[in-house]
Protein backbone atom coordinates (compact mmCIF):
# COMPACT_ATOMS: atom_id res chain seq x y z
CA UNK A 1 0.00 0.00 0.00
CA UNK A 2 1.15 3.53 -0.79
CA UNK A 3 2.54 5.85 1.93
CA UNK A 4 -0.28 8.48 1.48
CA UNK A 5 -1.32 11.00 3.98
CA UNK A 6 -4.49 12.08 5.31
CA UNK A 7 -4.76 15.87 4.31
CA UNK A 8 -5.42 18.62 6.30
CA UNK A 9 -9.01 19.51 4.10
CA UNK A 10 -11.86 17.43 4.35
CA UNK A 11 -13.49 16.79 1.18
CA UNK A 12 -16.83 16.39 -0.35
CA UNK A 13 -19.08 13.09 0.53
CA UNK A 14 -20.68 11.00 -2.32
CA UNK A 15 -23.39 8.65 -1.88
CA UNK A 16 -23.98 4.82 -3.15
CA UNK A 17 -22.02 1.44 -4.27
CA UNK A 18 -18.78 3.08 -5.31
CA UNK A 19 -19.93 5.67 -3.32
CA UNK A 20 -19.08 8.50 -6.06
CA UNK A 21 -21.03 8.09 -8.59
CA UNK A 22 -21.67 11.99 -9.20
CA UNK A 23 -18.00 12.35 -9.21
CA UNK A 24 -14.94 11.73 -7.59
CA UNK A 25 -12.84 15.08 -6.82
CA UNK A 26 -8.94 14.72 -7.59
CA UNK A 27 -7.08 18.32 -7.34
CA UNK A 28 -2.98 18.26 -8.81
CA UNK A 29 -1.00 20.89 -7.34
CA UNK A 30 1.32 21.42 -10.25
CA UNK A 31 3.30 23.07 -12.21
CA UNK A 32 3.10 23.88 -16.42
CA UNK A 33 7.29 23.55 -16.99
CA UNK A 34 6.88 20.07 -14.64
CA UNK A 35 7.52 17.28 -16.57
CA UNK A 36 6.77 14.91 -13.69
CA UNK A 37 3.69 16.69 -13.68
CA UNK A 38 2.78 15.63 -17.30
CA UNK A 39 4.09 11.89 -17.02
CA UNK A 40 2.07 12.00 -13.42
CA UNK A 41 -1.16 13.03 -15.73
CA UNK A 42 -0.83 10.49 -18.22
CA UNK A 43 -0.68 7.71 -15.08
CA UNK A 44 -3.46 9.37 -13.45
CA UNK A 45 -6.21 9.02 -16.78
CA UNK A 46 -4.58 5.54 -16.55
CA UNK A 47 -6.04 5.00 -13.06
CA UNK A 48 -9.38 6.74 -13.91
CA UNK A 49 -9.43 4.25 -17.14
CA UNK A 50 -9.67 1.33 -15.21
CA UNK A 51 -13.08 2.55 -12.85
CA UNK A 52 -15.29 3.46 -15.36
CA UNK A 53 -18.20 3.39 -12.95
CA UNK A 54 -16.54 6.58 -11.40
CA UNK A 55 -16.93 10.24 -12.74
CA UNK A 56 -13.91 11.85 -11.86
CA UNK A 57 -13.69 15.87 -11.53
CA UNK A 58 -9.76 17.11 -12.30
CA UNK A 59 -8.72 19.97 -10.62
CA UNK A 60 -5.57 21.99 -11.30
CA UNK A 61 -3.82 23.98 -8.35
CA UNK A 62 -0.62 26.19 -9.21
CA UNK A 63 2.70 26.15 -7.86
CA UNK A 64 5.78 27.60 -9.43
CA UNK A 65 8.87 25.44 -9.48
CA UNK A 66 10.89 29.04 -9.64
CA UNK A 67 9.14 31.28 -7.94
CA UNK A 68 11.77 33.78 -8.27
CA UNK A 69 12.23 33.65 -12.00
CA UNK A 70 11.83 37.30 -14.01
CA UNK A 71 8.41 37.94 -15.31
CA UNK A 72 10.08 37.71 -19.05
CA UNK A 73 11.25 34.12 -18.13
CA UNK A 74 15.27 32.81 -19.17
CA UNK A 75 17.38 31.92 -21.79
CA UNK A 76 17.48 28.65 -21.01
CA UNK A 77 20.84 27.80 -21.18
CA UNK A 78 21.35 30.23 -18.82
CA UNK A 79 18.88 28.69 -16.56
CA UNK A 80 20.01 24.83 -16.75
CA UNK A 81 23.82 26.69 -15.92
CA UNK A 82 22.23 28.78 -12.55
CA UNK A 83 20.00 24.70 -11.78
CA UNK A 84 22.55 22.47 -13.05
CA UNK A 85 25.76 23.88 -13.46
CA UNK A 86 25.39 23.52 -16.55
CA UNK A 87 24.00 20.81 -19.74
CA UNK A 88 25.76 18.01 -19.49
CA UNK A 89 24.09 17.31 -16.29
CA UNK A 90 20.70 18.69 -17.00
CA UNK A 91 21.30 16.26 -19.63
CA UNK A 92 21.87 13.21 -17.51
CA UNK A 93 19.03 14.32 -15.36
CA UNK A 94 16.53 14.96 -18.36
CA UNK A 95 17.42 11.45 -20.11
CA UNK A 96 15.98 9.66 -17.31
CA UNK A 97 12.55 11.59 -17.32
CA UNK A 98 12.54 11.17 -21.27
CA UNK A 99 12.58 7.51 -20.64
CA UNK A 100 9.88 7.87 -17.87
CA UNK A 101 8.19 9.89 -20.57
CA UNK A 102 8.07 7.30 -23.66
CA UNK A 103 6.35 4.60 -21.25
CA UNK A 104 4.03 7.07 -21.29
CA UNK A 105 4.17 7.69 -25.08
CA UNK A 106 5.05 11.32 -24.13
CA UNK A 107 8.33 12.63 -26.72
CA UNK A 108 9.64 15.03 -24.58
CA UNK A 109 11.49 17.54 -26.65
CA UNK A 110 13.90 18.92 -24.14
CA UNK A 111 16.46 20.10 -26.71
CA UNK A 112 13.69 22.52 -28.30
CA UNK A 113 13.09 24.37 -25.13
CA UNK A 114 14.78 28.19 -25.85
CA UNK A 115 13.26 29.92 -23.08
CA UNK A 116 12.23 29.03 -19.58
CA UNK A 117 9.25 31.35 -18.66
CA UNK A 118 7.71 32.40 -15.50
CA UNK A 119 4.42 30.91 -14.93
CA UNK A 120 2.13 33.18 -13.51
CA UNK A 121 0.54 33.84 -16.61
CA UNK A 122 0.29 30.33 -17.35
CA UNK A 123 -1.30 29.64 -13.63
CA UNK A 124 -3.50 32.86 -14.50
CA UNK A 125 -5.40 31.27 -17.53
CA UNK A 126 -5.67 27.95 -16.42
CA UNK A 127 -7.38 29.56 -13.74
CA UNK A 128 -9.78 31.38 -15.85
CA UNK A 129 -10.25 28.26 -17.85
CA UNK A 130 -11.59 26.41 -15.05
CA UNK A 131 -14.67 28.88 -15.02
CA UNK A 132 -14.64 28.43 -18.79
CA UNK A 133 -14.68 24.50 -18.16
CA UNK A 134 -11.39 23.95 -20.10
CA UNK A 135 -9.06 23.93 -17.29
CA UNK A 136 -7.96 19.92 -18.45
CA UNK A 137 -7.86 20.53 -21.48
CA UNK A 138 -5.75 23.68 -21.41
CA UNK A 139 -3.00 21.88 -19.22
CA UNK A 140 -2.64 19.41 -21.54
CA UNK A 141 -2.31 21.80 -24.38
CA UNK A 142 0.11 23.95 -21.88
CA UNK A 143 1.98 20.48 -21.61
CA UNK A 144 1.98 19.82 -25.34
CA UNK A 145 3.37 23.51 -25.93
CA UNK A 146 6.10 23.71 -23.83
CA UNK A 147 7.40 19.98 -24.12
CA UNK A 148 6.94 19.11 -26.94
CA UNK A 149 6.48 22.42 -29.30
CA UNK A 150 9.03 23.99 -27.57
CA UNK A 151 6.99 27.25 -26.90
CA UNK A 152 7.36 29.84 -24.60
CA UNK A 153 3.87 29.54 -22.48
CA UNK A 154 4.99 33.11 -20.38
CA UNK A 155 4.31 35.01 -23.91
CA UNK A 156 1.25 36.50 -23.41
CA UNK A 157 0.00 35.99 -26.93
CA UNK A 158 0.77 32.38 -27.01
CA UNK A 159 -1.26 31.64 -23.85
CA UNK A 160 -4.68 33.91 -25.55
CA UNK A 161 -3.95 31.40 -28.15
CA UNK A 162 -3.91 28.48 -26.54
CA UNK A 163 -6.52 29.86 -24.47
CA UNK A 164 -8.72 30.57 -27.70
CA UNK A 165 -8.11 26.99 -29.26
CA UNK A 166 -9.89 25.68 -26.50
CA UNK A 167 -13.15 27.98 -27.07
CA UNK A 168 -12.07 30.96 -24.44
CA UNK A 169 -11.85 34.19 -25.60
CA UNK A 170 -8.40 34.85 -26.53
CA UNK A 171 -8.65 38.55 -26.86
CA UNK A 172 -9.84 38.59 -23.30
CA UNK A 173 -7.23 36.56 -21.71
CA UNK A 174 -4.40 38.36 -23.37
CA UNK A 175 -6.24 41.70 -22.20
CA UNK A 176 -6.21 40.32 -18.51
CA UNK A 177 -2.60 38.91 -18.33
CA UNK A 178 -1.03 41.97 -19.83
CA UNK A 179 -3.14 43.81 -16.69
CA UNK A 180 -1.60 40.97 -14.74
CA UNK A 181 -4.88 40.51 -13.20
CA UNK A 182 -5.04 37.22 -10.41
CA UNK A 183 -1.50 37.04 -10.25
CA UNK A 184 -1.45 38.12 -6.55
CA UNK A 185 -4.30 35.25 -6.37
CA UNK A 186 -1.68 32.50 -7.80
CA UNK A 187 1.22 33.98 -5.81
CA UNK A 188 -1.34 33.08 -2.63
CA UNK A 189 -2.62 29.58 -3.44
CA UNK A 190 1.57 28.74 -4.37
CA UNK A 191 2.03 29.98 -0.98
CA UNK A 192 -0.85 27.98 0.55
CA UNK A 193 0.81 25.02 -1.06
CA UNK A 194 3.81 25.59 1.00
CA UNK A 195 2.49 26.10 3.90
CA UNK A 196 0.58 22.95 3.67
CA UNK A 197 3.96 21.16 3.26
CA UNK A 198 3.73 20.66 -0.33
CA UNK A 199 7.82 21.10 -1.48
CA UNK A 200 7.69 19.26 -4.69
CA UNK A 201 5.23 18.25 -7.37
CA UNK A 202 2.92 16.76 -8.88
CA UNK A 203 0.98 16.42 -5.81
CA UNK A 204 -2.47 14.82 -6.13
CA UNK A 205 -5.57 16.04 -3.52
CA UNK A 206 -8.09 12.89 -3.18
CA UNK A 207 -11.54 14.25 -2.48
CA UNK A 208 -9.21 16.95 -0.21
CA UNK A 209 -8.92 14.41 2.30
CA UNK A 210 -5.45 12.02 1.10
CA UNK A 211 -2.79 13.45 -0.23
CA UNK A 212 0.17 11.72 -2.73
CA UNK A 213 3.17 12.87 -3.52
CA UNK A 214 4.75 12.35 -6.85
CA UNK A 215 4.51 11.21 -10.63
CA UNK A 216 3.20 7.79 -9.06
CA UNK A 217 1.91 4.80 -11.66
CA UNK A 218 -1.30 3.63 -11.87
CA UNK A 219 -1.55 1.29 -9.43
CA UNK A 220 -0.50 3.42 -6.39
CA UNK A 221 -3.19 6.06 -7.62
CA UNK A 222 -5.64 3.21 -7.91
CA UNK A 223 -5.09 2.00 -4.30
CA UNK A 224 -6.21 5.60 -3.26
CA UNK A 225 -8.86 5.60 -5.69
CA UNK A 226 -10.07 2.24 -4.28
CA UNK A 227 -9.91 3.12 -0.69
CA UNK A 228 -12.04 6.21 -1.07
CA UNK A 229 -14.63 4.53 -2.92
CA UNK A 230 -15.17 1.74 -0.92
CA UNK A 231 -14.99 3.93 2.49
CA UNK A 232 -18.15 3.49 4.95
CA UNK A 233 -20.55 6.72 4.18
CA UNK A 234 -19.94 8.04 7.35
CA UNK A 235 -16.27 8.60 6.58
CA UNK A 236 -17.44 10.64 3.62
CA UNK A 237 -19.58 13.28 5.42
CA UNK A 238 -18.21 17.02 5.85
Amino acid sequence: MVDFHRHSVKGLAGPGGLRYPYGMRIEIVSDVICPWCFIGKRRLEQAMAQRPDIEFEIGWRPFQLNPDMPREGADRKSYLEAKFGGPARAKEIYARVAAEGAKENIAFDFEGIKRTPNTLAAHSTLRWALSAGVQNALKERLFRLYFLEGQDIGDHQVLADAAAAEGMDGALVKTLLDEGRDADVIEDEDRMARELGITGVPFFIFERRYGVPGAQTPDVLLQVIDKIATEPPEANQD
